[in-house]
């Protein structure tokens, strides 16, 4: 599971020129699911991503997680993150999780922070062609792979 972490200031998400999601202050979570992913790399993602210290404290310093900022998440599926581009120009996208593999695991990842966040997240619809428009804040972003724990 691949995931790319934007401390954002605001950020939307529109489908067919509506908004479905909006949060303020928080993160914006591009979720890419591959085949070999299972619950336990959600557990291991999402709790990751929760414990991120990269909000300022009161001294200025990244040392705030979302909880401390009262933020919020806004978690789009994003299969492209499994890309391979070794061969060629066109992707190859053999790594991404079926459809249906894929959207288990995102909504498994949705309840999940839901629960820990009670009415902080926020969501894309799976498969849908989605805009995102968000204010990275700093810019800070972070790349985590639960295949690559570093």
């Amino acid at each position: 599971m691949r995931a790319v972490i934007q401390r954002v200031s605001e950020a939307k998400v529109e489908i067919d020129g509506k908004v479905h999601g909006e949060i303020g202050i928080g993160f914006v979570v591009l979720l890419g699911v591959e085949d070999a992913d299972t619950s336990e790399d959600v557990d291991w993602l999402l709790r990751k991503i929760l414990a991120l210290r990269i909000f300022s404290d009161e001294e200025g310093k990244m040392n705030a997680d979302i909880n401390d900022v009262e933020g919020k998440l806004l978690v789009i599926s994003q299969f492209t993150l499994h890309a391979k581009t070794k061969k060629g120009n066109r992707p190859s996208f053999i790594r991404a999780a079926s459809p249906a593999h894929a959207d288990k695991l995102y909504e498994e990842f949705l309840a999940k922070a839901e629960k820990e966040i009670p009415q902080r997240t926020q969501r894309g619809e799976f498969g849908a062609n989605m805009q995102v428009s968000l204010c990275n804040d700093g810019p800070v972003t972070i790349i985590i792979d639960t295949k690559n724990k570093e």
